[in-house]
């Protein structure tokens, strides 16, 4: 496989966030722009990759094969890499063929795409998932769901990094938690590992309970050694995941017209309501500074935010 270069990874910007609704309640935000460092390997999502990369790489793989939804900002992000790159990828789809701006994408970038089903893609945990894939793919190498697992959460590592590099730009010597949307929970993970319990995460679930974003989070810190870590989870799904309500697009709409910082309703856009729900709610004291970060992932307002 062939890998990034060395500096793979540009540097994020780290923005004030500047909001009525955060001055009345006398709280900072400074948002981490992880959706300006790739056009179309946005967010997260080179974090999460990298280190499976290395790990292919190691591995003496030709490609990646790995699944995800007809909307996937990782599958996209992984499609798009591999186009970049020069590697296979592979992708094993929830649901039924549908052509989705997504779904699209992934084929033009030239990824093969296999459709589970509902029930098949249940199964992706279960013990022998994985059996006929490997026979079938022998030369790839098989990354989760999202990029997850302790693999995926150590790129996410460099993310905490990247915004302790950044705080003499805005002024702050230190800050007091994150908060950012969930889908997997492997970049709250990485966060978590790289903070040592020097401050809390919080992460805004963009899925049910039912996902199991806890144990997942559990697991990968078990597996890191690090015990139970400081973070939280709260439910900001609305109902479900992919689920999009006319009180949500209005939010967005709204802070996208004071900021002109674009969201998208999946992930950053739940996150960033749920964040001012509970700043509302009185969660957070007058001088609390907290960092937001935008996960990326833009190209999944397809569809469900219309075009200026």
């Amino acid at each position: 496989m062939l890998l990034p270069p060395s500096d793979w990874l540009p540097q994020a910007p780290l923005e004030h966030l500047h909001l009525d609704w955060l001055t009345a309640a006398g709280i900072e935000v400074a948002i981490l722009r992880l959706d300006q460092i790739d056009a179309l390997i946005s967010g997260n999502k080179w974090f999460k990759l990298i280190e499976h990369l290395k790990a292919a790489d190691r591995a003496g793989a030709e490609g990646i094969i790995s699944l995800g939804g007809a909307h996937s900002n990782h599958l996209h992000a992984l499609a798009a890499a591999g186009q970049r790159l020069g590697f296979k990828t592979v992708g094993l789809l929830r649901g039924h063929a549908q052509e989705t701006p997504t779904v699209q994408d992934l084929q033009a970038f030239g990824m093969q795409l296999h459709w589970l089903g509902y029930g098949g893609y249940r199964a992706r945990n279960k013990p022998g998932f994985w059996e006929p894939w490997h026979a079938q793919y022998p030369q790839l190498y098989a990354v989760p769901e999202g990029g997850g697992g302790l693999t995926g959460a150590l790129g996410c590592s460099a993310i905490q990094q990247q915004a302790q590099a950044r705080l003499p730009t805005l002024g702050w010597s230190d800050y007091h938690a994150w908060w950012l949307a969930c889908g997997t929970g492997t970049t709250l993970a990485g966060l978590v590992l790289a903070e040592a319990g020097a401050h809390p995460v919080y992460g805004a679930l963009a899925v049910p309970d039912d996902h199991g974003v806890a144990p997942q989070v559990e697991s990968i810190l078990h597996a890191a050694g690090h015990g139970n870590g400081s973070y939280e989870l709260q439910d900001a799904s609305r109902g479900g995941f992919a689920r999009v309500d006319p009180a949500l697009l209005a939010f967005i709409k709204q802070t996208e017209q004071a900021t002109g910082i674009p969201l998208e309703p999946l992930y950053t856009g739940k996150a960033l309501l749920a964040l001012k729900q509970q700043v509302e709610a009185g969660r957070f004291t007058t001088g609390t500074r907290l960092i937001f970060i935008h996960t990326g992932g833009l190209q999944g307002r397809r569809g469900f935010i219309a075009s200026p």
